[in-house]
């Protein structure tokens, strides 16, 4: 199990062994995920947006923008 300490102002240094597992270097963000109260867990959040392209493959149903923003509209509309 790596440990690290905290400093005064906050930080921590992430042992080399997780940034190597976790595939992140220096500027990379991290994220910080609520799992349950009092417990979090540390994810790399360094994949882009359009990395994500085509993760669940094609749609079944294709829609128009028209189509998109009218269901928002409606959307609105209902919460209003």
């Amino acid at each position: 199990m790596s440990t690290a300490t905290l400093t005064s102002k906050g930080q921590i240094t992430i042992p080399a062994a997780v940034r190597f597992a976790m595939n992140v270097s220096t500027g990379d963000r991290v994220e910080f995920v609520e799992i349950a109260p009092g417990r979090y867990e540390f994810v790399a959040a360094t994949r882009s947006a359009t990395e994500l392209k085509g993760m669940f493959g094609k749609s079944a149903k294709k829609v128009s923008i028209e189509d998109m923003n009218t269901a928002i509209a409606a959307r609105w509309a209902s919460a209003q």
